[in-house]
């Protein structure tokens, strides 16, 4: 509650102290970008200071460029980017700023020229004499004291800047009036004093005779005086300067300088016309200051005026400095109310504060004397609730136990009838007069009984494990060379499925003698390779890498089984050596395959780690002891077992045969068969499929979803039999996909599955599957779910009737759109000669085959038949109701020939399209 308080006091004082604090922004900022710096800009910056005093909110910035172009230009770019609202400038050469000014202009700054002009009308506003009539009246009064005869010097500015051109016109103009008066030298010293008088040195040198010096302002004229005093040549010379500023009016009142012109600042000028611009009001784009001559006569008045002008400055400036301090006075007694009222305010918000928080205290015991008793029912509850899951953690444990005893039992219960299939299979295939189809599949069931057989005894294994009664038998053998054997049958399996696979060793072969169970480390190796093999997609790479290396201070081998599969999440790493657990239900398994490796490295004691990433594929790595304590028995004789594992990889091997048998047939087009696509990630349910089917239908076959749809596709086949759980695409996703393609939209699907589930079937109907068939399926009950859906098609084709004006059909979605967009497109392209299938595809969006295959399954017609068809249609309406030549109708409808569109004629209608004018006409 303090800390609250205090927060409240802190950000009210913050908030008035900035309240009292804080001044008035600046409603305009205008900047003045002076050429140099010397008595007369200084003059004209003061009166624009000045005049600002009576437009309160504006800000002045004054930068001084110090005759350097580079650095002028600098100035103004910058003020460009700080987007002042208006800029003063006096431009030190007309065509260095000329082009810097257009850009300020340009960015919607208003600008005033003062003093001087650039070359370009891209400028507000200007404020200053007119340069050629000081000139013209300069060169007027020479001729006046020369009395239309003498020699004259000109002393110029810098020859770049506007004043000095116009100035030096001025003075030329006026003195043609004065032919005897001539202009011996005209010498550039950029406004200064000093240049000045080293020009001059220079001059009096080389013309002994000089009657009148005109300097375009004060300083070059006082310069050139010096100098020639020095010289003494002052008395023969008369000096005439422009600006008549304090030192201009000096020198004339002491007798220095002969005359000098009136040059005005015009400060307060300059604010005037810049306020009016900012405010919008009405102003003068070219405002031209009045000049005079200042001589003897009347500097001592001009005098006189000046430093009364400059006292009421001086009297000016002390008034805003008193103002300044009769503000900051206000603004302390303003923050000192200020202060006084955030007190008082405070301590208002003080007492609220504490009222408050007397009776939140007492409402936060209450609550906090209701949660304690909450708490502590909560807490009876918790207690509750733990002795429940110790009770539910040791069902579930009895539970597991029951389970597993249950497959114990079973499998007993199994091996039996399992025994006497696998003798009699064997027996039969020793007979030599089995045909090839029938010896391929009694080896498949040979397969399948061994895989039987494999399961039941990894489930005897485990419960021996869990009872304690699983033990070690120890021979002595070279683990690299027994691990080469035992994974010989898998590079079949790698070959089938396109997946590159190698088994390769750190070291000698040597260093892998090793004492241990041999057969429980195949049986690691078969698992783990099962498991990899089972996750890695075709053109993927599974390799087993062997090492030897030191843990715990003694020698193990270290097995690395590494796969590109699907990989696995961060959750499923955690599960995976639990028993009876699944990654996912599109992966079928006992889930005990992966728990009996821990168990088998356990009995070794080793350990067994996974490292694995979702969509990253997975490594297994095994580490055992190269040496097990205990007899070493040898491997005289061979269990049961091993029998069965090593059974089970002779029949992967010899299945390739089968493969290979059901591979050769190949895919080919026949206009006698239907196609059948065949999608099951199981190789013996796609190779028997294919066997039962092959003899009355073209089979092509996928390994999942995803490569089925491409078949599809690819092929469009008549009927597609789709497993439901594959890895990559399940069969669902699967049928939704070709149920929304438009090639693949007409084609029935049956769905094959192991689960016998509504909630299944109904989802595989939603999603447009045709039919269902459960595993094990009955061959005759599969030809003729696939016969009907067949024969059920067909008995939709009516497209022909509907492109040629018959009645509507049956069609799905995606169906009804193809037959518009073929009907349209053939009305279209009717009269077009040259149309042709590949044509009509690539406007659909269609191959030559998919289109083919799509239009016969939908219509009974191939699409050229079709086009056949609708142009003799046309063609037949126009001969009944045109007066056309047989020949023209012939181009109309797209035929090439009036021969060949006679004899397509006859064949469809039964006469030909002489004989039918000839009725037509006998009827009128």
């Amino acid at each position: 509650m303090k800390r609250l308080v205090c927060a409240w006091i802190g950000g009210f004082c913050l908030l008035f102290l900035s309240v009292a604090c804080s001044r008035k922004e600046a409603d305009y900022t205008i900047a003045v970008s002076q050429c140099s710096e010397d008595d007369w800009r200084a003059q004209m910056n003061k009166e624009i200071l000045r005049e600002a005093l009576f437009y309160p909110g504006v800000n002045i910035e004054v930068y001084q460029a110090h005759d350097d172009n580079v650095r002028q230009i600098q100035d103004i770019e910058s003020l460009i980017k700080k987007k002042v609202d208006l800029l003063i400038v006096a431009p030190n050469e007309a065509e260095a700023i000329t082009p810097v000014i257009e850009k300020v202009y340009d960015a919607g700054i208003p600008v005033i020229l003062v003093d001087r002009k650039i070359n370009s009308e891209k400028y507000t506003a200007y404020v200053g004499a007119d340069n050629y009539e000081i000139g013209r009246r300069a060169g007027e009064y020479i001729a006046d004291r020369l009395k239309g005869k003498g020699r004259v010097i000109e002393i110029a500015g810098l020859k770049g800047s506007t004043p000095a051109v116009e100035r030096h016109r001025g003075m030329v103009e006026a003195l043609k009036a004065a032919p005897d008066v001539q202009v011996i030298a005209s010498v550039e010293a950029g406004w200064f004093q000093q240049k000045a008088g080293e020009v001059m040195d220079s001059l009096l040198d080389v013309y002994p005779q000089v009657d009148l010096v005109f300097a375009q302002n004060d300083r070059m004229a006082i310069g050139a005086y010096e100098k020639a005093r020095q010289k003494k040549r002052a008395g023969q010379i008369a000096f005439v300067g422009v600006d008549a500023v304090t030192d201009g009016v000096e020198s004339v009142a002491g007798g220095r300088l002969d005359a000098t012109f009136i040059y005005p600042t015009g400060g307060d000028k300059v604010m005037q016309v810049a306020m009016a611009i900012l405010r919008g009001e009405p102003y003068q784009r070219e405002n031209i200051l009045s000049t005079a001559l200042v001589n003897r006569a009347n500097a001592r008045v001009m005098q006189m005026q000046m430093k009364h002008i400059l006292t009421l400055d001086q009297k000016i400036e002390l008034l805003n400095r008193q103002l300044d301090d009769y503000f900051l006075r206000y603004s302390a007694q303003k923050m000192f109310l200020y202060a006084c009222v955030v007190i008082l305010v405070l301590a208002g918000f003080l007492f609220f504060f504490l009222v408050r928080a007397f009776w939140v205290k007492n409402r936060l015991n209450t609550e906090l004397s209701s949660q304690k008793q909450q708490l502590e029912q909560q807490r009876d509850q918790l207690q509750a609730q733990r002795d429940q899951l110790i009770v539910l953690s040791r069902q579930l444990e009895e539970a597991t136990h029951a389970k597993l005893a249950f497959f114990t039992s079973v499998s007993h219960d199994f091996r039996t009838p399992l025994t006497l299939i696998a003798d009699p299979i064997n027996q039969l295939l020793e007979e030599k007069h089995l045909g090839e189809r029938e010896r391929n599949m009694l080896e498949i069931v040979r397969k399948n009984v061994a895989v039987l057989l494999r399961l039941i005894t990894q489930i005897l294994d485990f419960q021996k494990y869990e009872h304690g009664k699983l033990a070690l038998r120890l021979s002595e053998f070279n683990a690299l060379e027994c691990i080469k054997d035992w994974t010989e049958a898998f590079h079949t399996l790698a070959f089938r499925k396109h997946i590159q696979f190698e088994v390769k060793a750190e070291g000698d072969v040597a260093q892998y003698v090793m004492v241990a169970d041999a057969e429980k480390i195949e049986r690691i190796t078969y698992n783990l390779l099962s498991n990899a093999f089972k996750f890695t997609l075709e053109k993927g790479e599974i390799k087993v890498v062997l090492s030897r290396i030191e843990q715990n201070n003694q020698a193990c081998i270290c097995m690395e089984v590494r796969d590109t599969g699907i990989g696995m999440s961060e959750e499923h790493i955690h599960h995976v050596f639990e028993h009876f657990y699944q990654i996912d239900v599109q992966h079928t398994g006992s889930g005990l395959g992966l728990a009996l490796v821990e168990a088998f490295v356990n009995l070794h004691r080793g350990t067994v780690q996974v490292e694995s990433g979702k969509g990253k594929g997975t490594c297994f790595r095994v580490i055992l002891p190269m040496k097990q304590e205990g007899e070493v028995k040898g491997l005289t004789e061979k269990n049961e077992a091993l029998e069965i594992l090593q059974e089970g990889a002779v029949l992967d091997a010899g299945q390739e045969t089968l493969h290979q048998w059901t591979e050769n047939t190949g895919v080919e087009e026949s206009a006698d068969k239907e196609m059948v696509l065949v999608i099951d990630d199981n190789q013996d349910v796609r190779d028997y499929v294919k066997m039962l089917l092959q003899d009355k239908y073209v089979v092509v076959e996928a390994v999942n979803g995803l490569e089925g749809v491409k078949q599809a596709m690819k092929y469009v086949p008549d009927v597609v039999v789709c497993d439901v759980m594959m890895p990559v695409m399940d069969g669902i996703a699967c049928c939704k996909r070709l149920k929304s393609e438009l090639q693949t939209s007409h084609i029935p699907v049956l769905m094959l599955t192991a689960y016998a589930m509504d909630e299944q079937r109904i989802q595989g109907y939603d999603s447009g599957a045709d039919a269902y068939l459960t595993k094990p399926f009955n061959a005759k009950l599969l030809m003729t779910r696939i016969r009907n859906l067949i024969d059920n098609r067909k008995r939709l084709k009516s497209l022909a009737e509907d492109v040629t004006g018959g009645g509507k059909q049956s069609l799905g979605e995606v169906d009804k759109g193809f037959v518009e967009k073929l009907k349209t497109l053939i009305d279209e392209k009717m009269g077009d000669s040259e149309l042709s299938v590949e044509d009509l595809g690539a406007e659909l969006g269609l191959g030559r085959v998919q289109l083919y295959r799509k239009t016969k399954s939908l219509t009974g017609y191939a699409p050229n038949e079709l086009l056949r068809i609708a142009r003799l249609r046309k063609a037949a309406s126009l001969l009944a109701s045109s007066e056309k030549t047989v020949a023209e109708i012939t181009y109309e409808v797209g035929f090439s020939s009036p021969s060949y569109f006679t004899k397509c004629y006859k064949d469809y209608f039964g006469e030909s399209p002489s004989e039918f004018l000839k009725r037509r006409d006998g009827k009128n």
